[in-house]
């Protein structure tokens, strides 16, 4: 008897163990997202926007109304209330004027209840189980904003949990206000020759530079990128001035990644022939200034990430495709033979020569945004998405002033929708991050499953603590 109450013991303990790595890997991928988002807020090199903290600048303010203090409760009665429950503007609250309709936006919880409440909106990387606004009203939608990798809150790449919402913000060009084109301020930046480095005077660099460069700090993020570059360096030069497998140094006014927006750093990147433009995620659609910027510098972008990026290309030859070479050997070869054929590498940059964007998706998706990039002419894509969702709101109050049903507006699976990670197989791991390049995967499987307990509970419309919510999670 007591041998079999040490085996049950020791079973016991074991069970208790798992559960704890569970949870600490789990916490990993939590801070790992918070320093993501962190590094976003603090440095517009990342994305060209305003940061995240600033206040957003509506042009169109409610002639006669200040902002107003969200104890003035009874001032809001006549204006549908939308509340951040994840508090990405950081206001109290304020009328904000959205064409013809005006709508009440305040991060204050305390209008949970309130009669006018017609939205709640959510900032994907901020969304989690800790609080949700349940049981959840007929009458209130949600609303998601989600710029973001997913390697951020992988839980809202699941159905289960993208179908909560009414509304959605996101990458994709499915979404009901896609931001594929966030990190783009326009055409004419694309045309410009401003930081362009003629084909003679790179060659004459060549002497000193490498045909490639490279320049990350977010090392073996869930694309596994690292693990391509590093395969690739061994087959031609490759200057990497990041964290990651750096060989180079930047000067030491450009180290700060806040610089990678300052001329200096334009300046020392346009000098090169390629870039390996290698987004942390591989989701369709998700396209960042790794791949915007070299296209504005007259630098040929080596590209791997969306598996759509052709349908953003702004012409049918300006970019190099990872994805069409079976290893970087190849890929390797074929840089090589660029790097010593002018007449071939120009084919590249002649686009940009003669200033022709030929691609009419991405021309039409510039041209037809709602929201502007470093523009103080037009809205950013944060008070576009707010003024979506007050539109909607508004279209619904007049149905139902008709005596006729609202319409139902719901997020598909395409609004947010990334594959499971995969690691290159032909790349050793590099001793220093092989726990977190390996990480990855099974994070992505935990989501799943968190996903599925997240909308069972939910689907309840009632609140549950956390301990509900894990239990479910690691339910057998």
């Amino acid at each position: 008897m007591a041998w079999i109450q040490r085996r049950q013991l020791l079973a016991s303990c074991l069970c208790i163990t798992a559960s704890v790595f569970l949870l600490v890997t789990l916490q990993v991928v939590v801070e790992l997202g918070k320093l993501e988002r962190k590094k976003f807020k603090n440095s517009n090199w990342q994305d060209g926007h305003a940061s995240m903290e600033e206040e957003p600048t509506h042009l169109y303010p409610l002639p006669g109304k200040e902002a107003l203090n969200w104890k003035n409760k009874s001032e809001t009665d006549n204006y549908p209330i939308m509340l951040w429950w994840s508090p990405l503007t950081g206001e109290t609250g304020r009328l904000g004027q959205c064409g013809a309709d005006a709508c009440f936006f305040t991060i204050n919880r305390t209008y949970l209840h309130h009669h006018m409440t017609k939205a709640f909106l959510f900032y994907g990387t901020d969304f989690n189980i800790d609080s949700l606004p349940l049981p959840r009203k007929a009458h209130h939608d949600w609303a998601l904003f989600h710029e973001e990798s997913p390697k951020n809150n992988y839980k809202l790449f699941h159905k289960p949990v993208i179908t909560l919402f009414n509304y959605t913000a996101t990458f994709s060009r499915h979404s009901h206000l896609p931001l594929t084109t966030q990190y783009l301020e326009g055409v004419e930046v694309l045309k410009s020759l401003r930081y362009l480095v003629p084909l003679r005077s790179k060659n004459i660099l060549r002497r000193r530079l490498a045909p490639l460069v490279y320049v990350q700090s977010d090392c073996d993020p869930p694309s596994d990128r690292d693990s391509y570059v590093r395969e690739l360096m061994t087959h031609v030069e490759v200057d990497s001035y990041g964290e990651c497998l750096r060989n180079k140094d930047l000067p030491p006014q450009l180290k700060n990644p806040a610089s990678m927006d300052a001329d200096g750093f334009y300046r020392i990147i346009a000098q090169y022939k390629f870039i390996l433009a290698f987004e942390n995620a591989v989701c369709d659609d998700y396209i960042t200034e790794k791949f915007w910027r070299p296209l504005k510098l007259g630098v040929v972008p080596v590209y791997y990430g969306s598996p759509s990026i052709a349908d953003w290309l702004p012409s049918n030859r300006s970019a190099i495709l990872v994805s069409e070479f079976a290893h970087p050997r190849e890929l390797a070869s074929y840089i090589r033979q660029l790097d010593h054929d002018d007449r071939l590498y120009e084919a590249y940059i002649e686009w940009k020569l003669k200033g022709e964007v030929s691609n009419q998706r991405l021309l039409t998706a510039l041209k037809e945004r709602k929201w502007g990039v470093q523009d103080v002419h037009q809205d950013n894509y944060i008070d576009a998405f707010e003024c979506m969702v007050c539109s909607k709101v508004w279209d619904n109050i007049r149905l139902q002033e008709k005596g006729l049903p609202p319409k139902r507006w719901k997020a598909e699976v395409t609004h947010l929708s990334c594959p499971e990670p995969t690691v290159f197989a032909f790349s050793p791991l590099a001793p220093r991050w092989s726990s977190l390049r390996e990480m990855w995967i099974p994070s992505f499987e935990q989501s799943k499953k968190e996903a599925q307990a997240l909308r069972w509970l939910v689907d309840r419309n009632k609140n549950f603590s956390a301990q509900e919510f894990w239990a479910l999670v690691f339910k057998d």
